[in-house]
């Protein structure tokens, strides 16, 4: 067995003793199998290996082409000039507010534009911040009054109901501002992590996660950048966020949903129109 010693320089004992031409007999089976991995994944890293391989250095799975394709994705996306660009959260928020209420509207935009087009969410914004869109604006106004201003937005009288309970909660435990962790976001009644993640983003300006909605499931999964199809986005965003760079993790969402919305589209996606046509395994190639 071994000593308790950290898990990188049991590896790194390991892999020793395998370098040198030692027997693993010693070693439990279980642990062997588990860690021969690691060991696969150590060769020619000479004397100046450290005890535990940092992040950087260790090999994991990518996909294929994936940065050609996302060079490609950043291109066709240069312009701008999809309706998230114009329409999308960023946009619905009164930028001029004070800091706490800004977020609040934040909060707001991403619960409405749930299952909703971003031409749809802004306008019902836009007839929000009409009313002075504020925590106590909104205690303030009755479910009917609520429900005609959001109205068409997707399930708009459930997020009447939701709209309501979050916005007290706020109130009550959080001083009329928003949370500032994605464990206390995902509890407001109507507030899943795709939200969660992107109001960490814009309105505390910090990268959590990745805010995978339905553009960004469809698209990783044409792409292949999940190592085996997920169903769910939730079960996408963690498939990603276990190889892409952390770096990248801000941009991604409105590069695809922009790239979603003008080319690769639910149905019928424009291929022909597409950088990626040569390199995507999901190409229509006429």
């Amino acid at each position: 067995g071994f000593f308790p010693l950290a898990s990188g320089l049991k590896i790194s004992l390991l892999s020793l003793a395998v370098s040198q031409g030692h027997s693993t007999a010693g070693i439990p089976r279980r642990s062997r199998r588990r860690k021969s991995i690691a060991i696969a994944y150590e060769p020619g890293q000479g004397d100046g290996a450290e005890q535990g391989t940092s992040e950087s250095q260790r090999p994991h799975w990518e996909p294929r082409d994936w940065r050609q394709q996302l060079e490609h994705i950043r291109e066709m996306r240069r312009n701008r000039d999809a309706p998230v660009d114009e329409m999308g959260v960023e946009k619905c928020y009164d930028s001029s507010a004070p800091p706490q209420v800004m977020r609040y509207q934040v909060l707001l935009s991403l619960m409405l534009s749930s299952q909703t087009k971003d031409q749809v969410t802004s306008a019902a914004m836009l007839r929000l911040r009409q009313h002075g869109l504020t925590v106590d604006s909104i205690l303030q106004m009755d479910d009917a009054t609520l429900g005609q201003i959001i109205y068409p937005v997707g399930f708009w009288r459930n997020k009447v109901k939701y709209i309501k309970q979050t916005t007290a909660i706020l109130k009550q435990k959080y001083g009329s501002d928003i949370p500032r962790t994605v464990e206390e976001l995902v509890q407001l009644p109507g507030v899943g992590p795709k939200m969660a993640h992107l109001a960490m983003n814009i309105a505390w300006d910090s990268v959590s996660g990745i805010a995978v909605d339905t553009h960004v499931h469809r698209i990783t999964n044409r792409l292949k950048w999940v190592k085996k199809e997920t169903k769910y986005p939730e079960e996408t965003r963690l498939a990603l966020e276990d190889w892409l760079p952390r770096d990248l993790w801000r941009e991604i969402n409105w590069l695809l949903v922009g790239f979603g919305q003008q080319t690769c589209l639910p149905v019928n996606p424009r291929c022909n129109e597409c950088l990626n046509q040569d390199i995507c395994p999901a190409a229509k190639r006429h």
